[in-house]
């Protein structure tokens, strides 16, 4: 989201260690899963069969990880975070899914940056963030830490 003091499209001097930035909502459905099934050709029973479900400890299927992580990508982008600065998604660390997301929860992300390093390139810098996406209760579902190179702001 967009604020006077945090435009769309940040460089890498307009992140502050500590700073936490928190992206818009968004709620996975049925077909958000079963689509994601098709994508990937993931049709394991945990995700797509509703009988089988009934004897897992969830009750009902529930999002693949990565979808949730896809998900969770798409709102950093509405954010505006990277708009005209991302380089490079450098790399994704410490991956944990700790609860399960099913159809009707609504996810959010929080990324709290934890690094800042200026690269040999005078044009770019990396920025590290510890990632957490939460459901609309409050539960952490996934945490993990990513590291993505930013534009420097240009020099007139």
């Amino acid at each position: 989201m967009s604020t006077p003091e945090h435009p769309r499209g940040r460089y890498f001097e307009d992140f502050a260690v500590g700073e936490e930035i928190v992206t818009p909502a968004r709620t996975i459905t049925s077909t958000d899963i079963v689509n994601f099934a098709c994508i990937s050709g993931d049709f394991n029973e945990i995700h797509t069969n509703f009988e089988y479900c009934k004897r897992t400890p969830f009750g009902e299927p529930i999002a693949h990880g990565p979808l949730v992580y896809a998900v969770a990508g798409g709102l950093w982008h509405a954010a505006g975070v990277n708009d005209g600065t991302i380089l490079a998604l450098l790399g994704v660390d410490e991956w944990r899914l700790v609860s399960p997301v099913k159809h009707g929860d609504t996810v959010h992300l929080v990324a709290r940056v934890a690094e800042k390093k200026e690269t040999s390139k005078p044009d770019r810098g990396v920025v590290a963030f510890d990632r957490r996406i939460v459901k609309q209760d409050g539960t952490v579902v996934q945490t993990m830490k990513t590291t993505l190179m930013y534009r420097r702001r240009p020099r007139d």
